[in-house]
């Protein structure tokens, strides 16, 4: 599914258009100056840690490009991004061009992408993750969400939040601000990123919990992003119960250890099958010896009468 959040702002002084999407969606960036056909559409993007490259020329592709196997052209020449990552952040531009001459204006998007990253810690070990929908974490865990929003305007958050009314927020599944709880930190942006921290430490009642990070215009949503609590089916067991380790080889007989040693288990688990083993052969043993005399005095008649 594609899809398309766009407003016309000011903040540049031009009518330029501006797009906010989460990453790992799709997005359609408009060219608003198409001729038929699109055989004379390029677009080029740029943002301010990289030079302007072209993504499409003349209706056809770059196959020279980072991201172009996430890109397409529509009928209507709008350029398509697959799977948003933050570093598709920028500006991009559709012109049109005839014999080398540019035919009217440019088509000007701003494509900002909020991403969260998410870093995990405990008392024996942490870890880091970048993934914005889910992480297989455990209870106790201390868990930090940053989000924050890739823009290149040139101008800094207080500008954005001045003069175009944008703002971060983390909410519960409810929609309710998790600033009214104490038992969640946040901590907004400075005054040139756009970004918002949530760090919390996780309690059993945590698994499948979601949390999102809103972002408005003026309070009216733009795009959101969702983080998922998920535990893996161990940790959740270990969290509320004592790890019971059960071995059975006979519906008879079945051993539960408690917590126990691994090599404690192993080697008893290793006599067991060694009594086994040589139960079965006293057995075979046992049934194989009258058929073995048998054979022998039958044996010893035919020969004496030979």
């Amino acid at each position: 599914m594609i899809t398309e959040i766009y407003c016309v702002s000011g903040i540049s002084g031009e009518e330029d258009a501006h797009v906010f999407i989460s990453s790992g969606e799709n997005v359609r960036l408009s060219c608003n100056n198409a001729l038929s056909g699109c055989k004379s559409t390029t677009w080029t993007y740029s943002n301010n840690h990289s030079e302007t490259v072209a993504l499409i020329t003349l209706g056809i592709k770059k196959k020279d490009t980072e991201r172009h196997e996430r890109l397409s052209l529509e009928s209507d020449c709008s350029l398509n991004i697959k799977n948003v990552t933050e570093e598709d952040y920028g500006f991009y531009i559709c012109q049109q061009f005839v014999n080398d001459t540019q035919q009217g204006t440019d088509a000007r998007v701003f494509l900002h992408v909020l991403h969260v990253s998410v870093s995990l810690s405990s008392s024996s070990s942490s870890s880091s993750s970048s993934s914005s929908s889910q992480t297989e974490i455990s209870p106790g865990c201390s868990v930090t969400l940053s989000s924050q929003l890739y823009s290149d305007t040139g101008f800094s958050c207080d500008d954005w939040v001045s003069s175009e009314g944008l703002g971060l927020l983390w909410v519960n599944q409810a929609g309710v601000d998790l600033k009214t709880d104490s038992r969640y930190q946040i901590l907004s942006s400075d005054q040139y990123h756009c970004s918002i921290t949530l760090t919390t430490t996780l309690l059993n009642e945590d698994n499948n919990r979601e949390w999102r990070c809103r972002l408005t215009q003026r309070n009216k949503l733009k795009t959101s992003v969702r983080y998922t609590v998920k535990y893996s089916a161990q940790a959740s067991t270990t969290a509320v119960n004592p790890v019971h380790i059960t071995h059975s080889q006979d519906p008879s007989t079945t051993n539960t250890y408690v917590s126990k040693d691994p090599g404690e288990t192993e080697v008893s688990v290793t006599a067991g099958l060694l009594y086994r083993v040589i139960v079965i052969i006293v057995e075979i043993a046992v049934f194989a010896a009258p058929t073995v005399i048998l054979l022998q005095i039958i044996c010893a008649r035919r020969a004496g009468e030979f």
